[in-house]
């Protein structure tokens, strides 16, 4: 690793310089090697906690040890849901470098999320600087399993004591650490897709493209259903007519046609990907065809009838890429390439695991290095 310059290392010391740090007096155990972690169940020793009061603006940043947080009961948050949050991850290359994936782009998606919900922005460089201060603090928490990794979840919540719907005027912002295995087990394989007809997820309009918690709890009900039926994810149909294609889940989803690969616009309802946004640029790079526009499921589900629908495939910072086996529509399965995974979902998540391990060279910017094991 370079060494840093006078000015940068002065850069660095502005840009944290408010941030303070309390180390546990009582350090958990770190994951083993080829221990099961399972996804968000374990977390590290220390957590990143910052508040915000009108009049003082972001205040009293600091790296604390691990634990419950105290809020009334009246909080905000907890009447009227009025919080954001992100989800990336940091990763261990295998000559011990450690290494964040576009996280500008978590943190700017973050505070488009906050716009949404009347929340203060954040300053996105000081944003970055405090996660990379709290990812080398854990980084023996980063697993050195293939494919594991130390999942980041940075979030706002209204903390202001006060019953009435109003937008608070007090937050907390804390970035929490979950080392998590790899999200597929048992290999890479396609997964079937539910797709709901009754419940809708999002309108435009709505909270659809932030990330927010309200979006989720509306999800579940769908999801629950989906899980019965033994699918995987539900994916969901617009809220007005019920037939254009939205997202799945946790995921944004991609089709490919006839050679040509399509994904639905983000017309106010679905959310941004860090992922898919990430997969298209790529996908453009190499000289595919990529079309962002309306999709119904009508035109999928002719595509099938077809033969033209070659693959199927979600996008997301947990899986990266899921490769869809089978969609159900009604009484209709839509089977997608002998339910095995295609060319291009290979390609992509192979590609994509390489840049964010560290194992390939990524486009310029992407791989964010911020230090060594």
């Amino acid at each position: 690793m370079r060494k840093q310059n006078n000015n940068e290392m002065e850069k660095r010391y502005i840009e944290v310089k408010n941030l303070t740090i309390e180390r546990t007096q009582t350090p958990k155990s770190k994951p083993e090697k080829g221990q099961k972690l399972g996804f968000g169940s374990v977390f590290t020793d220390h957590m990143l906690l910052m508040n915000y009061d009108v009049g003082q603006g972001w205040h009293d940043a600091r790296i604390v040890p691990f634990g419950p947080i105290t809020m009334s009961p009246a909080a905000t948050c907890l009447h009227y849901a009025q919080e954001t949050f992100e989800g990336l991850k940091a990763y261990r290359a295998e000559d011990g470098r450690v290494l964040l994936f576009r996280p500008e782009e978590n943190f700017k998606r973050m505070n488009r999320s906050n716009e949404r919900m009347c929340i203060p922005q954040l300053d996105v460089d000081f944003c970055i600087e405090s996660l990379k201060e709290l990812v080398l603090l854990e980084k023996e928490w980063i697993p050195t399993d293939a494919e594991a990794s130390l999942y980041l979840r940075p979030m706002v919540i209204g903390v202001e004591s006060r019953l009435g719907v109003k937008d608070a005027d007090s937050y907390l912002y804390m970035v929490l650490c979950s080392p998590s295995g790899p999200y597929y087990a048992n290999g890479l394989k396609p997964v079937p897709i539910y797709v709901e007809e009754k419940y809708v997820r999002a309108v435009r309009g709505g909270t659809g493209d932030a990330k927010t918690g309200g979006n989720y709890a509306a999800s579940m009900r769908a999801q629950h259903i989906a899980h019965e039926c033994g699918y995987s994810q539900v994916l969901w149909l617009d809220g007005v007519e019920k037939k254009y294609v939205g997202e799945v889940g946790a995921m944004n989803i991609f089709f490919v046609v006839d050679g040509e690969v399509l994904t639905p616009e983000l017309d106010g309802s679905i959310l941004p990907g860090i992922t898919r946004m990430s997969v298209i640029e790529l996908l453009r790079r190499e000289g595919y065809k990529v079309t962002e526009r309306k999709i119904t499921i009508q035109e999928i589900a002719d595509a099938s009838d077809a033969g033209k629908l070659q693959e199927v495939f979600g996008t997301g910072t947990a899986a990266v890429i899921s490769p869809v086996g089978h969609l159900k529509w009604g009484d209709k399965v839509m089977t997608i390439n002998n339910e095995e995974i295609g060319p291009i979902s290979m390609h992509l998540y192979q590609e994509l695991t390489g840049i964010q391990w560290g194992r390939i060279q990524g486009p310029e910017g992407w791989s964010m290095e911020i230090g060594r094991m």
